[in-house]
């Protein structure tokens, strides 16, 4: 069975395979677009959530291409990712 495509970074499990769809960001913190494009979370980019903190699953250790960072929750919610 196929398990659903989340709607953010911020919603993946644990090792799933994804690819970046898009980058955007609040209006409370508009730098946050570019500042993670800058990063390497481009479209197409593959990524994948290694694991996430405890309690509240936040912050999140992500790798994207050769890079692992630490995002926080609501960093992650602004990378739309696709199977």
């Amino acid at each position: 069975m196929l398990s659903p495509v989340p709607a953010s970074l911020a919603q993946a499990a644990i090792g799933d395979a994804l690819f970046v769809r898009s980058v955007s960001a609040p209006e409370y913190a508009p730098e946050w677009a570019e500042w993670l494009e800058e990063l390497g979370f481009l479209a197409g980019e593959p990524v994948c959530v290694m694991a996430k903190g405890l309690p509240g699953a936040d912050p999140l250790v992500v790798r994207i291409g050769q890079s692992t960072f630490a995002l926080r929750r609501a960093e992650a919610e602004c990378v739309a990712v696709t199977k």
